[in-house]
């Protein structure tokens, strides 16, 4: 025998006009999130990136257009902060994509080279970072939010932009995907 709260549940499931509401509530769901990705987008770089240079963590200067151009691999620009929850969570994916792929760090808004450094030592997280104090690169990017992804082809061109927490498997499959069919 079947209890009354099963039978209820049954029931609510072969009405229709409940499936519609469900399909139009999934509905209103995925426009929100496509409405809110396009905003965080917008006035992101698209094409050519805007030039990316600075200072690393550890003294060295470095720059996008070393890393970029005929015969390279894709690369990683992650825009990130010691201050950001969502940063920190995605730390682990940064670094192995690291292992595989080019990435260009830069800390934004996060301190000096000495509190950057203090801040990748004590998370053990062994990667180099454009220390950006005061936010003018992120600035140049047109970056508002951290975590900031993004994906350049070989050719030099931005493929795939991403703000807030990225997968690892959706970071690898980008840089493969901006490796294989560059513009």
């Amino acid at each position: 025998m079947s209890s009354p709260r099963v039978v209820a549940v049954l029931a609510a499931l072969r009405d229709p006009k409940r499936w519609w509401r469900w399909g139009l509530e999934a509905l209103i769901l995925v426009a929100i999130i496509v409405a809110v990705t396009v905003w965080q987008n917008s006035g992101l770089p698209e094409g050519a990136p805007p030039p990316l240079a600075g200072v690393r963590n550890d003294g060295v200067a470095t720059n996008l257009a070393e890393k970029v151009g005929a015969g390279r691999t894709a690369t990683l620009v992650v825009f990130w902060a010691t201050w950001c929850p969502v940063c920190k969570a995605e730390e682990g994916n940064i670094v192995a994509v690291s292992k595989d792929w080019q990435v260009l760090s830069v800390a934004m808004q996060s301190g000096d080279a000495t509190a950057v450094t203090k801040h990748l030592s004590e998370r053990k997280i062994d990667l180099r970072a454009i220390v950006d104090e005061d936010g003018a690169v992120a600035a140049d990017w047109h970056v508002r939010g951290v975590p900031a992804h993004f994906i350049i082809d070989p050719a030099g061109n931005v493929r795939f932009r991403v703000v807030g927490y990225a997968t690892t498997l959706g970071l690898y499959a980008r840089l493969w995907w901006a490796q294989r069919f560059p513009l």
